[in-house]
């Protein structure tokens, strides 16, 4: 049967897809539904509609699912952010394993038995309301030309006024109403992003949640006259950006826990929200917060007692869910394995956080980041902790890594970063660029600990290093934002020949008999020498590709790509020469 527009259907919620719509069949034919809840029985409106599935509008739950739940929020299917909160908190920890494990699957090419033997039980959130540290409201208008502040509306600039947001810190709903009740007594304007005009564009909050301080700042369309002017229990400012500056300042320095006050200035047409240039009006310019290491091993995560400290500038990315980034980053800790003796490259690194939780128990930790603010941040962050073995440099990871890797390599340095024992990425959205994926397999760290807030793209970044000699050995879930689809992975790979049943066995090179050689020595002989002797680190792949150029047979190869179109990296120039000293050493050239 063909389905057409504004055609109304009854079925049954049979699954869910990545962005929490209800997937139903009518006939054999597919229905995204969102706002439906897997299991539900429900009265849906076509609105758009394809040849073999169509996109309806919930229109009556007939029969609700055993998951469903009563929202704690009126606006959560107007507003695009809460797309999970009709379903039960046990389910939507369900629905975010499954995500990850599909990606996995799907994507990333990973067979479903490997992947389930791998992925651990996801890490939940014991209060799933009222967890974000941060949070930014559009100013506006409504019909009746009020000003208002909330949410867009999924899908567009439409602002749903509502100022107690169940995500945010419960601090909010008074800020917002303190700054809504000035503009409106003082007749400050709203920006309109039509005609460019009007004043007050956004609202930033910020709060520590372990040190309780608060961060306002409101996001301004132009900077204002001039003027000096003193206000009791307000420090005195010299710049006026607001009409009637002290009245607000001193309202907001009312609140408990207010510590930062500042505007930033944003006069271009765009859907940026930040604009680059930061003026602190009262209090101090930045808030603090702690982050405490977690033993995830056992029940509840409790505090291992170390902890760290950071400044939060209006500008600086820190995760938005404090308590489980202790979570995931002690998670990132655990997976690193590190004793004291590793060397760490630690890229997208933002204001230092993974960084310095490694740095405590590594020999030295290198972080990359692209943004300047945050590397100075995370420097700043380093010192106010007294950490001394971790670096920070300025740039794309996909650029400073490669041109790291390249200069060392032409001067043949020594550096014990060229060949570190462990990488841990933690990069935006779209995952790692190529050319970054590519120099960590040339630089053939013993681990790689991926943190990602995207497990598609996760996906297809892993197939890369696991094509390239990696396998995984551990994944698990972390829910950063409960309501929402969005999930938060930690995977820990390590070199594809590494096997649990294998022991290390320690001997001298000098003291061997090496006549039982000459019909060739083996893979980890090989490597033995060449590290020994060069300071190089090489992987069997490698040994196999210079046997081959060698004309020396060699066993069935376990490293091949899975595809022919998969990239395979070559034995860098440097390690082929040192292979072959060894070849020779053992009589085997």
């Amino acid at each position: 049967m063909e389905y057409k527009k504004n055609d109304r259907v009854t079925l049954t919620i049979e699954d869910m897809g990545s962005d929490g719509e209800g997937i139903g069949k009518v006939d054999g034919f597919t229905l995204f539904i969102k706002d439906a809840v897997i299991g539900d029985q429900v009265e849906a409106k076509i609105i758009k509609s394809k040849k073999h599935y169509a996109y309806a509008r919930l229109e009556k739950v007939l029969q609700p699912s055993p998951f469903r739940v009563e929202p704690k929020c009126a606006y959560h299917r107007q507003c695009g952010g809460c797309q999970l909160q009709a379903i039960s908190y046990s389910e939507q920890l369900h629905f975010k394993e499954q995500k990850i494990r599909n990606n996995l699957i799907r994507i990333g090419g990973f067979d479903a038995e490997y992947i389930d033997e791998r992925m651990q039980p996801i890490v939940g959130m014991e209060e799933p309301f009222h967890y974000r540290n941060k949070a930014q409201y559009p100013i506006g208008t409504d019909r009746d030309g009020n000003v208002i502040t909330g949410f867009y509306a999924g899908r567009t600039h439409t602002i749903i006024a509502n100022t107690d947001c169940a995500l945010g810190a419960s601090e909010n709903q008074q800020i917002l109403e303190t700054i809504l009740s000035y503009m409106r007594k003082n007749k400050v304007t709203a920006y309109d992003e039509v005609t460019g005009k009007g004043l007050v564009r956004h609202v930033l909050i910020r709060k520590g949640f372990t040190s309780g301080q608060l961060m306002v700042c409101l996001v301004i369309n132009k900077k204002m006259t001039k003027m000096s002017y003193p206000i009791a229990g307000v420090q005195k400012n010299t710049n006026e950006f607001l009409p009637n500056q002290g009245e607000l300042l001193a309202a907001l320095a009312k609140i408990q826990g207010m510590t930062s006050v500042s505007v930033s200035i944003n006069a271009e047409k765009t859907n940026v929200i930040m604009g680059t240039m930061i003026h602190n009006l009262w209090g101090e310019s930045t808030i603090e917060d702690t982050i405490h290491v977690r033993d995830m091993q056992k029940e509840n995560y409790p505090y291992t007692g170390d902890a760290l400290t950071f400044k939060i500038s209006p500008l600086s990315f820190y995760q938005v869910n404090p308590v489980q980034t202790e979570k995931l980053y002690s998670l990132a800790l655990e997976y690193a394995g590190l004793t004291g003796k590793e060397t760490v490259w630690d890229l997208y690194c933002g204001i230092g956080t993974i960084s310095l939780f490694l740095a405590g128990k590594a020999k030295k930790v290198c972080g990359v980041e692209i943004i300047p603010q945050a590397i100075d941040d995370a420097r700043e962050n380093a010192k106010r902790n007294h950490i001394e073995n971790a670096e920070f440099f300025v740039g794309k990871a996909e650029e400073v890594l490669p041109e790291f890797y390249e200069k060392a390599m032409k001067e043949v340095s020594s550096d014990e970063m060229l060949h570190p024992d462990v990488i841990v990425v933690d990069p935006p959205r779209k995952g790692c660029d190529d050319a970054c994926l590519n120099t960590m397999l040339r630089m053939q760290p013993e681990r790689i600990v991926y943190v990602s807030c995207d497990s598609a793209t996760l996906a297809r970044d892993l197939k890369i290093l696991c094509d390239g000699g990696y396998e995984i050995r551990k994944v698990r879930g972390v829910d950063q934002f409960g309501m929402t689809v969005h999930v938060e992975t930690v995977v820990l790979l390590s070199k594809g020949e590494v096997d649990s049943k294998k022991i290390r066995v320690e001997f001298s090179l000098e003291d061997m008999d090496m006549s039982e050689f000459q019909d060739g020595a083996t893979y980890p002989q090989i490597k033995e020498y060449v590290l020994e002797h060069t300071g190089l680190k090489v992987s069997n792949l490698y040994i196999s590709q210079i046997k081959r150029k060698c004309g020396i047979g060699v066993g069935k190869n376990y490293n091949l790509p899975k595809s022919e179109d998969s990239r395979q990296p070559q034995c860098p120039p440097e390690k082929e020469k040192a292979i072959r000293e060894a070849f020779k050493y053992f009589g085997m050239i």
